[in-house]
C-alpha cells in the first residue's frame, strides 16, 4: 500500500507518496517515489528512471550539493533537486528500474540489453503517471548520466504523454561509453560496483549477467581463458577478479568480456534511437569529457524534432545532488509543458562556452562557427609548427619512448610538443584529429594523447583528449573525413612489431581561445599520470586500462612521415556571434565570462 505523508524542505511542506506500484505491461511491477505540493491540483510531473536507487536520490532533500572532491560527492544521487521541482509546480517522480532497488523483474546486462527495452519500461511507467489524479497528464523527464541515457531511450518509444525532455551529461553510444578508442575506461565500473565516490547500482538478486544467460559454461570458460590471454586484462587484478567471480559483477563482467563494438552495444545505442525522436529535446553537457560531448553532438544531429545544444565550461563533473541547469530545464518545461512563451525558441538552436576567452558562442548548428580544419606538424626539439618538418628519417630522427607495465614502475612516460606563444587570440572549436606515424616493437599498445592550455606562468588546463588502442587503428573510411575520423572497433588487428603505421587518432570535441602568450601543448604516453591537476577533477577511478606489456615507442615526424595535429580553427571573426558568460546555478561558484 502506498504510504503518503508530509514532510518539510527548509519552510515548504512536501507531499511524498512512497512505494507506488507502477505495473508493466508483462506483469512486472516497479516501484516509486512521488513528491509534490500538499494540495490535490493537478500538475504536470517530471519522472527520473534509474538503477542507483531512489532512497539514494532522496538525500537531495537533505544532503547540500557537494563538488569534486568534497568526500561526501556521490555520482549516483542524479535525479535532480527534489524540494526546488515541487517548488517550480511539478510531481517528481523517482522510479527504480527492473531488477533494481524495490522494483521487480530481471535486470540482464548492461542497460537491460538482454531482456526487456528499458524503453519499453519508461513508456509504460511514463503513461501509468500521466493517468494519475495527482498528475495533469503532461509529462516530462530529469536526471543526468544515467537518467539522461534513460531519457532519450524513453523518448524513442513516443509515449503520447511525454511532451519534453532536457538530458544533462547523458552517455549514449554505450561502446563508446566503455571503450575510449578501444581503451577500456574504469569509470563505469564504479557505477556498477560502487567505488571511488559512487554507491553503484541498488541491485538485488535480479541483477544477472548477459553472457552467462547466452553461454554454457563450456563456452564461458573458453572466453574467459582467452580474454586473459590479454596481457592488459591479466596484469589488473580487477579484472582477473572479474572473470573468475563473474557472478559478484554481473554487469562489468559483460563489458570486460565486450572488448569490440557490435550488437550488443548497438541494438539499443540512444545514437541509433535518436532518429525516432519528434518531441522538443534540450542536451546540455559540460566540456572537459570529450567521448561525452561527442556523444551528445551525435544524438543531437540525429533528432528530427525541435532541439537546443548546450555546451557549458569545464570542469566536468557536475555537483551532487544535480542540481546545475535548473534553470534552463524550467525555462524549457515552461515552455513545452506548461505552454508559457517565454521566448527560449527565439533564442539560438547551439550555444558554446569557449574556454580560455570564457564567452559563449551560438549559432544553429555545430560547429557554431565556420571551421577550417590546419594542421599543426610535430617537429624535432618537441616543437609543434604550422610549417611541415623537411628533413628525412636520417636527420629527423624519431622521438620516443619506453614504458614498463605499471606492474613494475609508477612512472608514466610522456611525450610532448608545444607550439610557440600564440600572438593573438586563436579560437578552435569542433572536433579533430591526431596523425601518428609510429612503430612499436610489441603487437598492441595505447595512444593516449591530452591537448592543454599553457599559461605563462605554467598553469595548465586540459582542453581536449584523444584515444586510440593500436590494434583498432582500422578506419571507417566512409565516415571518415579530414579532421573527422571514425573507426568502427568491430575487431582488433594485431600491430606488426617494427613496422611505422599510421595511426589516426580521434580528437574529441571542444571549444577553446588560446590567448596572447599562451601555447597548445600536445602530450603523448600509452597510460595515464596517475595524478595531475586534471585527474584530480575525476572521481579515483575514472581512469583507463594500463598496457600490460613493455613497449618501445617510436614517433616518426620527418618529411615521409608527417605526424600532425588536425585541428578546427574558426574563420569567422572575434567578434561574431560571442557574448560574456552568464554566472552558473551551482550554489556558490559562479563562472561567469569576462
Amino acid at each position: 500500500m502506498t504510504d503518503l505523508h508530509t514532510i518539510r524542505a527548509g519552510e515548504q511542506p512536501i507531499a511524498v507518496r512512497k512505494d507506488l506500484q507502477v505495473p508493466m505491461r508483462d506483469g512486472v511491477t516497479l516501484v516509486a517515489d512521488a513528491y509534490s505540493g500538499v494540495d490535490d491540483t493537478p500538475r504536470p510531473a517530471l519522472v527520473a528512471l534509474s538503477p542507483y536507487g531512489k532512497e539514494l536520490q532522496a538525500l537531495a532533500l537533505t544532503t547540500p550539493p557537494q563538488r569534486r572532491p568534497s568526500p561526501m560527492w556521490d555520482g549516483c544521487i542524479e535525479a535532480g533537486d527534489i524540494a526546488r521541482v515541487v517548488q517550480e509546480g511539478y510531481v517528481h517522480v523517482i522510479g527504480d528500474l527492473r531488477g533494481s532497488g524495490a522494483s521487480e523483474g530481471e535486470h540482464i546486462g548492461n542497460y537491460n540489453a538482454g531482456g526487456v527495452p528499458l524503453g519499453q519500461d519508461a513508456y509504460d511507467f511514463i503513461e501509468w503517471v500521466a493517468a494519475q489524479p495527482w498528475c495533469d497528464g503532461n509529462v516530462g523527464m530529469i536526471g543526468i548520466s544515467y537518467f539522461g541515457s534513460m531519457q532519450v531511450l524513453a523518448a524513442a518509444e513516443r509515449p503520447p504523454s511525454l511532451k519534453a525532455i532536457f538530458v544533462s551529461g547523458g552517455h549514449y553510444d554505450f561502446y563508446e561509453t566503455t571503450y575510449h578508442g578501444g581503451v577500456m575506461w574504469f569509470m563505469p565500473r564504479a557505477a556498477r560496483e560502487g567505488r571511488g565516490g559512487d554507491s553503484g547500482w541498488a541491485f538485488t538478486d535480479g541483477v544477472k549477467s548477459r553472457m552467462l544467460e547466452t553461454y554454457s559454461p563450456e563456452e564461458i570458460k573458453k572466453r574467459v581463458a582467452e580474454r586473459l590471454r590479454d596481457p592488459d586484462v591479466a596484469a589488473w587484478p580487477n579484472l582477473v577478479h572479474v572473470l573468475n567471480y563473474p557472478k559478484n559483477h554481473e554487469a562489468w563482467f559483460d563489458i570486460v568480456m565486450n572488448e569490440v563494438d557490435g550488437e550488443w552495444y548497438e541494438e539499443r545505442n540512444p545514437v541509433t534511437l535518436a532518429p525516432n525522436i519528434d518531441i522538443p529535446v534540450w542536451l546540455q553537457i559540460d566540456q572537459g569529457r570529450g567521448w561525452t560531448m561527442d556523444g551528445t553532438i551525435e544524438v543531437f544531429n540525429r533528432l528530427r524534432g525541435p532541439k537546443k545544444l548546450d555546451i557549458g565550461p569545464y570542469p566536468p563533473m557536475q555537483s551532487r545532488p544535480f542540481v546545475e541547469e535548473h534553470d534552463k530545464m524550467f525555462r524549457w518545461y515552461e515552455y513545452w509543458i506548461k505552454g508559457i512563451d517565454n521566448g527560449i525558441m527565439d533564442e539560438p538552436a547551439v550555444t558554446v562556452h569557449v574556454e580560455g576567452s570564457r564567452r559563449y558562442v551560438t549559432g544553429a548548428q555545430w560547429p557554431p562557427k565556420e571551421v577550417e580544419h590546419r594542421p599543426l606538424y610535430l617537429r624535432p626539439r618537441h616543437k609543434l609548427s604550422f610549417e611541415p618538418e623537411l628533413m628525412g628519417a636520417e636527420h629527423a630522427v624519431p622521438d620516443g619512448f619506453y614504458q614498463a607495465p605499471l606492474t613494475v614502475t609508477d612512472k608514466v612516460e610522456i611525450l610532448s610538443w608545444s607550439t610557440e606563444p600564440f600572438t593573438e587570440p586563436t579560437e578552435m572549436i569542433g572536433q579533430g584529429a591526431a596523425h601518428l606515424f609510429a612503430e612499436i616493437d610489441q603487437p598492441d599498445t595505447n595512444f593516449i594523447l591530452r591537448i592543454w592550455d599553457e599559461a605563462p606562468g605554467g598553469k595548465r588546463q586540459l582542453i581536449t583528449t584523444a584515444y586510440l588502442k593500436a590494434s583498432h587503428r582500422e578506419l571507417d573510411e566512409e565516415r571518415t573525413t579530414e579532421g573527422d575520423p571514425y573507426h568502427p572497433h568491430t575487431r582488433a588487428v594485431p600491430v606488426e612489431p617494427g613496422k611505422i603505421e599510421e595511426y589516426v587518432l580521434r580528437v574529441y570535441p571542444f571549444a577553446a581561445t588560446f590567448l596572447p602568450g599562451h601555447k597548445l601543448v600536445a602530450e603523448l604516453s600509452n597510460d595515464e599520470p596517475l595524478a595531475d591537476a586534471h585527474n584530480a577533477l575525476l572521481p579515483p577511478d575514472a581512469f583507463h586500462l594500463p598496457v600490460g606489456r613493455p613497449v618501445t615507442h617510436k614517433i616518426y615526424r620527418d618529411a615521409a612521415h608527417p605526424s600532425r595535429l588536425v585541428l578546427p580553427f574558426t574563420t569567422a571573426t572575434a567578434a561574431d556571434a560571442t557574448r560574456p558568460g552568464p554566472a552558473r546555478d551551482h550554489g556558490g561558484d559562479r563562472r561567469g565570462g569576462s
